[in-house]
This record gives structure tokens, C-alpha cells and sequence, in this order.
């Protein structure tokens, strides 16, 4: 383990300003808002049909949103240094959760992956806390230890070898890629020689080309993708209808409600595919809409990091928006045919309670920093880590 990086004298936690960050507030309440509608129409054909209640699934997304957004306004109000001392804790608990899944009688197997975890009244995806866990463990650890050569990253990688190898194992490749993409990027604001980065691509790609070739359901995804028209009637039928969806919708969509794909149509609908079904709802002006603003929240999140007085919430601020827009990148490419079809949400907008109140405490985390991100360079000095052994997130 490389040696602990030199800390200055003057450690105190400087007085945040009272505001939050106004533009990635009102970005993340307008999505959230937008999702709830979205969330709405698309489960409303399940819901009537499950409980004969059309507004099932958006009162039960309603609750996990009221839930989330408590523990966000809970995180605004914790000064981020302090979440240094869970940084350790979470990852083990994390670790343990993911192993129960595979494990033990509280895993739900549902669609073939065993993802959720039943704890008493409470179920839980363990694999969505892997990702603010993962992000806090290595904030901590590159703002603690100066990682400048390959061997200063043996001990966080041998962490991280079993975290994605219980998340892929699940399975859940989505999951696993947006956990392996967020590590690279957080590495990537150490003093690592770029030449180590391109040098991984090959030598972790090709074992997972091994991987996913030998296992069937995901190479079949492969040619599918490849060809989705050739496989329309089974293993395309999902993608071909997300393209029916967009077409439908043309430019200004067929209208709110109107959808002709959450009749059965749609393969999950209103969680992984819930795009597909704005675009043919709320057309090509929706879809835009939508990405606006991701693009003005992500945007915020990364001038929070850039902003931030400190290393470690550089880093964290930094972690937690790469791994939100990833995630957003992904099920994008998913549900449009650019990436083969893999499960994973859009965040704050899609149906699901762990995904919701995790993304949403990740929210919390940088409103909280974005509270400190707006004190005068002078204050920045007096009282955090030094300019220089600040320096992290590369020009």
C-alpha cells in the first residue's frame, strides 16, 4: 500500500454557503416530475391489469420519491468530509449484501438474474448501493494515498475484482459495465501514465469478449443487435418494438397517454424501455426535452466537481455524476439499437424503488457539496488540503 499523503495543518471544514446549487436542483426536480408522468402512462395497461388500479405503479414510484428525496435532504445537510469514515463500512456491507443475493434464501430471482434481496417487509438491490459505495471507497482512498504508479492500485483492485464479479455474476453486465467505467474514470484524475489506460482496454476487453461469447443469452443479445429484424419474432422482438415506438411517435409523438406499445407490446415498458415509449408518446420534441436535461444536471454535477475545495469531494462529485450519466448514456444507446440490449434504468425516470432512493441520495451528496463549491478561492486555501496536493480531476 503506497504511503498516506502528507495533510495540512489546517483541516478545519469551511462554513458552507446556505444554498444549494439552483440549476442542478430545479434540473433534477423537473426530471423527477417528468419521470413520475412518464412512470404514469406507461404502468397505468399493467397496473389495471394487475390491481385494477391504473395509478398502482406511480403511487408506489411516488413513495419511494418521498422516501429518496428525505434521505437526499438528509445528505444536504451532513458535511460530505464526513462520509470518509463510511467509506470503508459500505463497501464491506455492500460486499456482504451482494453475496446474499447469490447466496443465501433472501435472494428474488426474477427474468433469470437473481438481483434483489429480501429483507424483512424490504426489498433491496444490492447492486445499485455498489455504485455510490464503490465511488465513496475510492474518493477516499486516491484522496488519502497518492496513486502515481500501477502497483498504488493493488489494494482498491482487489476489492473491486469481487464487487464486479458478484454484480456480473447476478447476472447484470449493465450494471457491471457502468461500476467498471466509473472505477476507470476516478483512476483516470490520478498520475497514471495514459499509456496504462490504453493498454487496459485490450487486456480487460478481450476476457470479457471470452465471457460474453461463451455465455449464450448475452452473445445472442450480440446478434441480435446485429441484425434485430432477423430475429423479430423472439429474441428482436423487444428492440423491434422500441423502433416501432420511436417511429410512431415521428417528431411531435402520437400524444400523452396514447402509447399503443404498453398494451403488451413493450417488454418492460415502464422501467429499462420507458424512453422508447416517450419518444412515442411526446415524439422527437420529448426526447430532446429529456436530455436537455440530463445534460443541464451532468453539467451542474461536473462544475460542483470542479468547484469543490477539497480533494476527496473533487473526487466524489466527480464519481457520483460520471456514474449517473453513464448510466443515462447506456440505457439511451440501449433502447434507441446503438448498444445491444442489456437491463438497466434511467435514472429518476424510470419505475423501480431502489434505483430511485439510491440516485437520489447520490443527488443529496452534491447538493451538499455544491454548498461549498461557491466560497472564495482565499477561504479554499485556509482551509483544506493544499492547492497542489488538491490537484486531482485533469485538465
Amino acid at each position: 500500500m503506497p504511503k498516506r499523503r502528507k495533510r495540512s495543518t489546517l483541516v478545519k471544514i469551511p462554513k458552507p454557503l446556505r444554498e444549494v446549487d439552483f440549476y442542478l436542483l430545479i434540473s433534477v426536480l423537473a426530471i423527477l416530475v417528468f419521470g413520475m408522468v412518464m412512470v404514469l402512462t406507461a404502468g397505468s395497461v399493467r397496473g389495471y391489469s394487475e390491481s385494477e388500479n391504473v395509478f398502482f405503479y406511480v403511487v408506489r414510484q411516488g413513495k419511494w420519491a418521498l422516501l429518496g428525496g428525505f434521505a437526499a435532504l438528509i445528505m444536504t445537510r451532513i458535511p460530505y468530509p464526513l462520509l470518509k469514515k463510511l467509506s470503508g463500512i459500505g463497501m464491506g456491507v455492500t460486499l456482504i449484501l451482494l453475496v446474499m443475493v447469490l447466496g443465501s434464501d433472501s435472494g428474488i430471482e426474477a427474468g433469470g438474474a437473481s438481483r434483489w434481496l429480501q429483507i424483512g417487509p424490504m426489498k433491496l438491490q444490492p447492486s445499485e448501493i455498489a455504485k455510490i459505495a464503490m465511488v465513496l471507497f475510492l474518493a477516499h482512498y486516491i484522496d488519502r494515498y497518492p496513486v502515481k504508479r500501477l502497483r498504488d492500485l493493488a489494494w482498491p483492485v482487489l476489492i473491486l475484482i469481487p464487487l464486479f464479479a458478484l454484480v456480473y455474476k447476478q447476472p447484470d453486465l449493465g450494471t457491471t459495465m457502468v461500476l467498471v467505467f466509473t472505477a476507470a474514470a476516478l483512476f483516470w484524475q490520478t498520475e497514471l501514465s495514459t499509456w496504462w489506460f490504453i493498454l487496459a482496454v485490450p487486456c480487460f476487453g478481450a476476457p470479457l469478449l471470452y465471457l460474453i461469447y461463451n455465455t449464450t443469452y448475452q452473445w445472442n443479445r450480440i446478434l441480435v443487435w446485429l441484425d434485430p429484424w432477423k430475429y423479430a419474432s423472439k429474441l428482436g422482438y423487444q428492440i423491434i418494438n422500441a423502433e416501432i415506438a420511436f417511429g410512431s411517435g415521428g417528431i411531435f409523438g402520437v400524444g400523452l397517454g396514447r402509447s399503443m406499445q404498453k398494451f403488451g407490446y413493450l417488454p418492460e415498458v415502464y422501467t429499462d424501455m420507458i424512453f422508447a415509449l416517450i419518444g412515442e408518446e411526446l415524439g422527437l420534441i420529448g426526447t430532446l426535452l429529456l436530455i436537455s436535461l440530463f445534460v443541464l444536471c451532468y453539467g451542474r454535477g461536473f462544475y460542483i466537481a470542479r468547484q469543490c475545495p477539497d480533494c476527496f469531494g473533487r473526487l466524489l462529485a466527480f464519481g457520483i455524476t460520471f456514474s449517473l450519466a453513464i448510466q443515462t448514456t447506456i440505457n439511451l444507446c440501449v433502447v434507441t439499437g446503438v448498444l445491444p440490449v442489456t437491463g438497466i434504468t434511467l435514472p429518476l425516470v424510470s419505475y423501480g424503488g431502489s434505483s430511485l432512493v439510491i440516485t437520489l441520495v447520490e443527488i443529496g451528496i452534491l447538493l451538499n457539496i455544491s454548498r461549498y463549491s461557491k466560497i472564495s478561492r482565499p477561504q479554499r486555501r485556509s482551509s483544506a488540503i493544499s492547492p497542489v496536493e488538491g490537484k486531482t480531476l485533469r485538465e
